[in-house]
């Protein structure tokens, strides 16, 4: 994704959601997760549960943890945290750059 914003990238994407660094060339930083989660790529018409589809959805071991995060550093969550009918417990917060996360475990 496009930025001109490093320290927002490091402090919502490290600090907040709490992804390792994985390279820092100072032009471009990569996050990796830690957990044990595995890289899903997905294409939808709608959200589910009548939600805007987001623009990118991470899937964390602990979303109680995520959830205070995302609270404590006073980013406001647009929906959730809610049990949806699929097997996910979810919520949806916006980064620093305006995109719609969907911040997700499965139960």
């Amino acid at each position: 994704m496009a930025t001109d914003r490093m320290d927002a990238a490091k402090a919502f994407y490290g600090d907040v959601l709490g992804m390792s660094l994985g390279m820092d060339h100072g032009w471009i930083i990569t996050f990796v997760g830690t957990g044990q989660s595995t890289p899903q790529l997905s294409f939808a018409v709608e959200g589910g549960s009548g939600t805007p589809v987001p623009d990118l959805s991470i899937e964390v071991d602990d979303l109680a943890d995520a959830y205070e995060r995302v609270v404590a550093a006073g980013h406001p969550v647009e929906y959730g945290p809610t049990d949806e009918p699929w097997g996910v417990r979810r919520f949806f917060v916006r980064d620093p750059f305006g995109r719609l996360l969907n911040i997700l475990a499965h139960r």
